[in-house]
């Protein structure tokens, strides 16, 4: 069953993302046709709220919607742990049926929220174009907010650590609204705790590739490898060469061919990808798109575009 008629058929994301079988069909979907180097579960990150006491919906043409956003030290106090093994099993279970299905042909990939990201949207109830309300908490009651991130961050590092133990053989990180913070707040409201995410994960975990994947981030580039990550995924509006150069060659880079790029002619897509690789040297470089793949992208330019990277030798 293609995408489309399963989403005809379960028209709620959440229960697409919540049911092991669903996940595993919809997860290998994009494998069987194109055989990329990985697969990546299908999920959300913000799957964990619901076992962290924030009830919480992802609506068609709205996106996520936060019922009761955390605006206060009580409803701080009300988020609980995420336990990962008791509220969302489904996502241990079709990772280890991921993992055994694809064999050492490809790498299973989790991933989860970053905790300034996952703060932001049960803070302003949802998605936002100015982030007024989480910034407002940040600036004028910095120990709400803190408190709150702590909770995620402790979180997150056992939620990487249950996908490990489950199959996924590395973990990105998604910091998606990263890039509203100046790099001065950054450096208070996300980078320690991605930190101490990293070190956490290390001391159990210490071969499991970490990647951080932070949109619009070209003005903290400098600041995200001092988080402790193997992998800095670039979004497209960096240009790989000097991404590479102002990240230093100790980690690697992922990505970052502008997903438009794919409605272009297949000779405009191989110039791309190529000149994305030449940048990016030839090593520590995992070729992948700078964002998410576009609704209405031709399937045929999604297969060029591996065609391409399968037949490139350094």
């Amino acid at each position: 069953m293609s995408y489309k008629k399963i989403c005809e058929k379960y028209p709620s994301f959440r229960e697409r993302s919540e049911n092991v079988d669903l996940i595993v069909e919809i997860s290998l979907q994009p494998w069987k046709v194109f055989r990329p180097d990985g697969v990546i579960l299908f999920s959300d990150i913000l799957t964990p709220l619901s076992g962290m006491n924030i009830p919480f919906d992802i609506v068609k043409g709205k996106g996520p919607v936060i019922y009761s956003p955390l605006r206060t030290v009580v409803d701080v106090d009300q988020v609980t742990e995420f336990v990962p093994e008791e509220a969302a099993p489904y996502v241990g279970e079709a990772l280890t049926i991921l993992r055994a299905e694809v064999k050492s042909d490809a790498a299973v990939l989790g991933f989860v929220g970053a905790p300034f990201t996952l703060a932001s949207y049960v803070v302003e109830g949802g998605s936002s174009k100015h982030f007024t309300k989480i910034k407002s908490l940040a600036f004028s009651q910095p120990k709400v907010l803190h408190s709150l991130l702590q909770k995620f961050t402790n979180s997150m590092a056992k939620y990487i650590k249950y996908q490990a133990d489950n199959g996924a053989q590395a973990v990105q990180i998604f910091d998606s609204w990263a890039a509203e913070l100046s790099p001065v707040d950054f450096e208070e409201f996300s980078l320690p705790y991605l930190k101490q995410i990293v070190d956490s994960v290390k001391e159990t975990h210490p071969d499991l590739p970490l990647i951080l994947y932070a949109s619009g981030s070209g003005g903290l580039l400098e600041r995200v490898p001092l988080t402790g990550v193997d992998v800095v995924s670039l979004d497209w509006t960096v240009d790989m060469g000097d991404g590479r150069r102002r990240l230093g060659y100790d980690v690697a880079v992922q990505g970052n061919v502008d997903p438009g790029v794919l409605f272009g002619s297949k000779e405009f897509i191989t110039k791309r990808i190529h000149d994305t690789v030449r940048k990016a040297g030839s090593y520590k470089h995992i070729l992948n798109l700078g964002h998410g793949i576009v609704v209405g992208t031709p399937e045929e330019n999604v297969a060029h575009f591996f065609e391409v990277a399968k037949g490139i030798r350094y």
